[in-house]
């Protein structure tokens, strides 16, 4: 289901409405009684008339003292919601390398609604070309939401970020590594040799295939044996040999595809 919002630029108000980005496509398993398979349910009981209650008769509460609490409806959340709450207020333009990765949380889509096309495109088009991306504000259900939004080629991306206190320090490591000049060099190396641009098509989740393939192969009567796999007991312990070892897996592989690559017919015949 869409968010409907709006995009508010200094004085420019784009209509937009807000997408989920992701979908969940993991295998999910149901808890079970182990006695009979029998499916184990939940039930929202209150606990001072052990009555179950549905949905319509669940109330919010905050609780201001131990046992005491005052209920807060979703008229009175949307009550005090000003129109700047309702909209992306963007509060300034930022690099997105200004931007600790940690910060960044949930992606939305925004599509423009009827009659913000120009001024989407415009923001679009300006962000794109001054490489920039827009911090704004808004509030989403009952909380207040910082988010960041980016362009891409064919739109722009809102992504919510953590407020800082909401994020943890890192804990700060007490002896520092020392790094030689021929160990840098030679991680450089490592790293040059297994670049390559990122294209999001080459990466599967082989765990969820391999899940799927065991349920498959339980449903028909399959015994169920471990995959094989490379073995891992390579035991380098020195750095540099193990920077060496590295760069031979990564370029043998190379070279033998270029040994098997056919030559032009301009060279055959050369």
């Amino acid at each position: 289901m869409a968010i409907k919002s709006a995009i508010s630029f200094g004085l420019v108000h784009i209509p937009v409405s807000l997408h989920t980005t992701v979908k969940d496509v993991d295998v999910h398993f149901n808890q079970l009684h182990k006695e009979d398979n029998a499916r184990i349910r939940y039930k929202k009981v209150c606990e001072r008339c052990g009555k179950e209650v549905k949905a319509d008769g669940i109330a919010k509460g905050y609780e201001y003292e131990k046992g005491r609490y005052v209920i807060i409806s979703d008229e009175d959340i949307e009550r005090i919601k000003t129109e700047k709450d309702k909209t992306l207020q963007i509060i300034h333009f930022t690099s997105l390398i200004e931007i600790n990765p940690i910060y960044l949380d949930k992606a939305y889509y925004a599509s423009v609604d009827a009659g913000g096309e120009k001024a989407f495109e415009l923001l679009r088009r300006v962000m794109m070309d001054e490489k920039k991306v827009a911090i704004a504000k808004t509030v989403l259900g009952a909380r207040e939401a910082l988010m960041a939004l980016m362009p891409t080629e064919t739109g722009i991306i809102c992504q919510t970020m953590f407020f800082q206190d909401e994020v943890k320090e890192q804990p700060i490591t007490k002896v520092k590594g020392q790094v030689s000049e021929e160990e840098l060099k030679m991680a450089k190396t490592l790293v040059a040799s297994m670049a390559k641009p990122f294209e999001a098509a080459d990466y599967k989740d082989e765990y969820q295939s391999r899940l799927r393939q065991l349920i498959e192969g339980k449903i028909a009567g399959n015994e169920i044996s471990a995959p094989s796999s490379p073995s891992s007991s390579n035991n380098v312990i020195d750095l540099m040999e193990a920077l060496q070892q590295s760069i031979s897996q990564v370029e043998e592989p190379k070279k033998a595809v270029a040994k098997r690559k056919p030559r032009s017919k301009k060279a055959a015949g050369a």
